[in-house]
């Protein structure tokens, strides 16, 4: 099993015609092969595409604060970009 953080940018303009980028911050778990690429070949910056299920969940921390994550359960993983 590896966990991993991906990033996804969009970029759009606003009324006043303003450049806007946003990005959002996905966690993704794989397990069996899918963790095997992952681990073997990712690398900060590496453009990836992936493909799963988001799961949600949610859990009550030490100090009793319920907690809710989603992540992607990653079932395919594509590497993209140039060879480097």
């Amino acid at each position: 099993m590896v966990r991993f953080s991906i990033a996804t940018s969009e970029t759009y303009k606003n009324n006043k015609g303003e450049r806007i980028k946003e990005t959002q911050w996905h966690n993704v778990v794989a397990w069996g092969q899918v963790a095997e690429i992952a681990n073997k070949y990712l690398t900060k910056g590496k453009e990836v595409a992936i493909e799963g299920k988001l799961i949600s969940r949610n859990y009550t921390d030490k100090t009793g604060i319920r907690k809710y994550i989603t992540e992607v359960h990653a079932n395919e993983l594509l590497l993209l970009g140039s060879k480097a």
